[in-house]
């Protein structure tokens, strides 16, 4: 449950200076959107989730709208502004620190703009990671390229180190982009300077492929990746289909969450099966995965798996390893299948021809696709009016189709994964014709 005090957004305090983009708010013949700060996006999108608040309609939960203010915290001539990408390459991290610096630079007159290289490590001086000047001009064309300009990291980093170094350089509005464990950092950081009583806005953008941040419709990336693995889909099922008894085993990311392996299998329609972390399974038995898939090959001739990183963990040997971010290593899910797969067709005597693939890095480094450029850019505007308007603490979001400021501490609460009783698993349901439940 999220109770209204949940959506406060934390503020650096009054906005008394009138907004560099007042002139085109206040055209004279057109009133162009600007955010009225009393009203709210509601939370709730269904008549019987409101009836059951059984409160007024003033205690409703509601996010905070985003956009542009006419009156802003910061005095543009003034402020100083850094950008750091954190965490896996994703599509789009290029789109949003051009988008960035060119809302900062063109619209509010911000002329300081720093890139802090190779994640929260471009703070830390035992690094010795350089610090990128970002012009209009240095940044024209980044959003042609996959991967990031900045360069990233995993891993934590002292936040009272990276305060020190955005004190010693007079930051005063930090745009941190990346996914859950990068929000993690930004509240640190916020919760650091808020200690120090420094007026440092830290304003986050969400990345991850894995779409799994919560209260987010929708992560920057995630359309371009599962559109990638769309087309790796294709290509296995045209491998499968070539060959008798053929099998195009397909792995994607999604270490807790499945959607990925969901959306692109149904922007296809071409698998057969979809494995994913939220949904157990049985490898073994009458009703397992592998009497399942056999017999559909028997019958049918091919078959296309679609597996998620993460799914099936409990099924491959226990491993007690983590990576620079403190998250468990995974087993090789689609290896281990591959392996089954084949001593299983072996047992049988059934000749099998199977085709594994594994894209992982092809998907995080291409360059957004046309959507995601799009959604980088409106998500970087709304950075740059959040952070300027004093917001702090704070994760631009898209909620119900409304851009919306949501507070760090509510998306880092939870992780959002697929539903199981939810309408995304009965598409697959529907689309992939396999069972609701093997074993």
């Amino acid at each position: 449950m999220v109770s209204r005090e949940d959506l406060v957004v934390k503020s650096l305090g009054p906005c008394r200076i009138d907004s560099p983009m007042l002139p085109l708010l206040e055209q004279r013949k057109r009133s162009y959107y600007n955010v009225d700060e009393a009203d709210r996006v509601l939370f709730d999108d269904t008549a019987s989730a409101l009836a059951g608040r059984g409160v007024p309609v003033d205690q409703i939960p509601g996010f905070e709208p985003a956009g542009p203010r006419r009156k802003i915290f910061f005095d543009p001539s003034k402020t100083r502004a850094g950008v750091v990408t954190c965490g896996g390459l994703c599509p789009g991290f290029n789109d949003v620190i051009r988008a960035l610096v060119m809302e900062l630079h063109f619209l509010y007159g911000v002329q300081r703009i720093h890139g802090f290289c190779n994640g929260y490590q471009g703070f830390i001086p035992k690094y010795k990671r350089p610090v990128l000047e970002l012009t209009p001009q240095f940044v024209s064309q980044i959003n042609e390229q996959g991967g990031t300009i900045l360069g990233t990291s995993r891993g934590e980093q002292d936040p009272a180190e990276i305060v020190d170094c955005l004190e010693r350089m007079g930051i005063n509005v930090l745009f941190v982009i990346g996914g859950d464990g990068t929000l993690r950092g930004a509240q640190a950081i916020a919760r650091e300077v808020e200690a120090r009583g420094t007026k440092i806005a830290v304003v986050g953008i969400p990345k991850t492929i894995d779409n799994d941040i919560m209260f987010i419709d929708q992560s920057f990336g995630f359309q371009t990746a599962f559109s990638t693995g769309a087309e790796v889909i294709q290509t296995a099922h045209a491998e499968a289909k070539a060959s008798p008894n053929g099998i195009g085993l397909v792995k994607l990311m999604g270490r807790h969450s499945g959607f990925i392996a969901c959306y692109s299998s149904l922007a296809r329609n071409d698998a057969n099966f979809v494995l994913i972390p939220e949904v157990p399974f049985a490898l073994d038995g009458e009703r397992g995965f592998l009497s399942v898939l056999r017999k559909r090959v028997q019958r049918s001739g091919h078959a296309v798996i679609v597996v998620a990183e993460g799914a099936g963990q409990d099924l491959t040997p226990g491993s007690d390893e983590r990576d620079a971010s403190g998250n468990p290593r995974f087993n090789d899910i689609g290896v281990f299948l591959k392996q089954r797969i084949t001593e299983d067709f072996a047992a049988a005597n059934l000749e099998l021809n199977l085709k594994y693939f594994d894209p992982s890095y092809f998907v995080r480094s291409v360059k957004a696709n046309p959507f995601d450029a799009v959604y980088c850019l409106r998500l970087a505007h709304n950075a740059v009016h959040a952070a300027m308007a004093g917001r702090t603490e704070v994760v631009v979001s898209r909620w119900h189709g409304r851009f919306v400021l949501l507070p760090i501490p509510l998306a880092v609460r939870a992780r959002h994964t697929v539903d199981p009783n939810g309408d995304l698993w009965l598409s697959v349901l529907e689309s992939t014709g396999q069972p609701p439940v093997f074993g």
